[in-house]
């Protein structure tokens, strides 16, 4: 089974160039995931707002799960996939 990853040896691009694009595209993927994960927790918290009619259940959500996604993509590391 060939590797998907590895470098092909004639391309015009260098691997300093290609590991420094494969860093910044994994940085732009915890970004949008960061982002899609909030939405949804946005959106948890409005239904429960209003739908589920316990709005302080709901900020107290928000809140914790805004400090916690923050604190787990700051603490989690992506060096170790490159």
């Amino acid at each position: 089974m060939t590797d998907s990853t590895a470098f092909p040896v004639d391309s015009p691009v260098s691997p300093e160039e290609m590991r420094a694009h494969r860093r910044s595209f994994l940085t732009f993927e915890r970004l949008m995931l960061f982002s899609l994960l909030h939405i949804v927790l946005v959106l948890v918290c409005l239904a429960l707002a209003f739908l589920g009619n316990v709005p302080v259940i709901a900020f107290l959500l928000g809140i914790v799960g805004s400090m916690g996604m923050i604190a787990a993509f700051v603490i989690s590391d992506t060096s170790d996939r490159d």
